[in-house]
């Protein structure tokens, strides 16, 4: 497939790494590193591998056809529409306030605790806010851009100086973790990783804006913006468990379960190990890192409910998007100030929801890019039909590893 590479053409791929590329890369890979060295690389890899043409329908789909996977949801019957609806209101608010804690966290920890973590938050998501209403689409593109490279070169900067640091031995021994605990952080691990499967409707749905910002995106072009995408965030998963593996891995400290926490942790022992001067390369990682997530689930959760209200309806609401993305601001607000306590249960229920969803995306997304909803040319090659059930049938798996474990 011959593509001619320019930034103007990448866009929907990049925005996807940024929804991707957050806590379970920045707390998950970290603490995978942390934990078991360079050990649970295969799991990384086999679990991108497993998702990948799940995410990939998303984009193909839309570019082929003109329209998001929300669209192809309801010709596959209103239940499949409404069971989405049900799902992502559920989990939106949750998600939204669990990567801007996070990201207000690391701002809080870089910025010398100038503010509370809870004026941080709304700050940050204030700025969000602002940045997506005012600069629309247009801007999250443009903006997405310098972010993941700032991230990737930070990133990539900040390992090359803890192996540069690293005097022992580097064991690249995988590891199969044997008691509950560690068999517990594995299925955590590889259900958040790159991202619930639910973005392959946010990545459409970006699509479809691509393509009416530049007037063309061919389903060729959405193909090697996605890879480009998903490349990344396989990339900087690896560079995530390494900073991981080479900076905290046996080092005797016990590890915070608090995201926010876990971020700063690894900021402090940063600054310990190598010195001030690669804090501001591991902070801007950091930051960068939360900062595209929470900016992208903040345009993505309201873009996707304001199609499916849209679509339920039958009535065209010109401002879905701006009363969802308000409605789902201020439930993130509520839900930090009066449910702060119990932060812990609700993103485990989100996490719980994201790993028993798994499946139900993987088996539609593969339904209708198999129907005759897809033009023929774009359906899956043999082999992507191959992987797709292997897929399937692994996630089917792991949902019902992860009930009886």
């Amino acid at each position: 497939m011959h593509v001619n590479f320019s930034l103007k053409k990448i866009g929907p791929g990049l925005l996807f790494a940024g929804a991707a590329i957050g806590v379970s890369h920045l707390v998950q890979s970290t603490r995978a590193g942390a934990d078991f060295g360079f050990g649970l690389i295969w799991a990384l890899l086999l679990v991108n591998l497993f998702k990948y043409p799940f995410f990939q329908f998303g984009p193909r789909y839309a570019s082929a056809t003109g329209e998001s996977l929300l669209e192809g949801y309801k010709k596959l019957g209103k239940p499949v529409l409404i069971a989405y609806f049900i799902l992502t209101f559920a989990t939106m608010f949750t998600i939204q306030t669990a990567v801007t804690i996070v990201t207000a966290g690391i701002a809080s920890s870089l910025f010398g605790n100038v503010f509370s973590i809870e004026i941080w938050t709304v700050i940050i998501l204030g700025i969000c806010l602002l940045l997506l209403l005012v600069g629309k689409y247009k801007l999250l593109d443009k903006l997405i851009k310098i972010i993941i490279v700032t991230l990737t070169i930070s990133t990539i900067i900040a390992v090359c100086f803890a192996l540069f640091n690293e005097t022992q031995t580097i064991s690249l021994i995988q590891i199969l973790p044997k008691n509950s605990v560690e068999i517990g952080f594995l299925i955590a691990f590889m259900g958040w990783m790159p991202a619930p499967l639910d973005i392959s409707v946010w990545h459409s749905l970006w699509a479809i804006e691509k393509e009416k910002s530049s007037g063309e995106f061919s389903p060729k072009s959405a193909l090697f913006d996605f890879n480009v995408g998903y490349i990344s965030t396989i990339l900087l998963g690896i560079a995530f468990v390494s900073l991981g593996a080479l900076v905290m891995f046996q080092s005797g400290l016990t590890f915070s379960h608090s995201a926010s926490n876990f971020a700063n942790q690894l900021l402090a022992m940063y600054t310990q190990n190598l010195g001030n001067w690669a804090y501001i390369f591991v902070g801007i990682a950091a930051f960068t890192t939360m900062f595209s997530t929470t900016l992208t689930t903040l345009d993505a959760s309201p873009r996707a409910m304001a199609k499916t209200t849209q679509l339920l309806t039958g009535n065209i609401f010109k401002k879905g998007y701006v009363v969802w993305i308000l409605l789902l601001t201020i439930g993130t607000i509520i839900i930090f100030f009066y449910y702060a306590s119990e932060m812990g249960l609700l993103i485990k229920i989100a996490t719980i929801l994201s790993f028993l969803t798994a499946p139900f995306y993987a088996i539609i997304n593969y339904t209708l890019i198999s129907s005759k909803h897809t033009p023929r040319e774009w359906r899956p090659s043999k082999e992507l039909h191959l992987l797709s059930i292997l897929g399937i049938i692994f996630l089917l798996g792991f949902s019902i590893w992860y009930l009886t474990y």
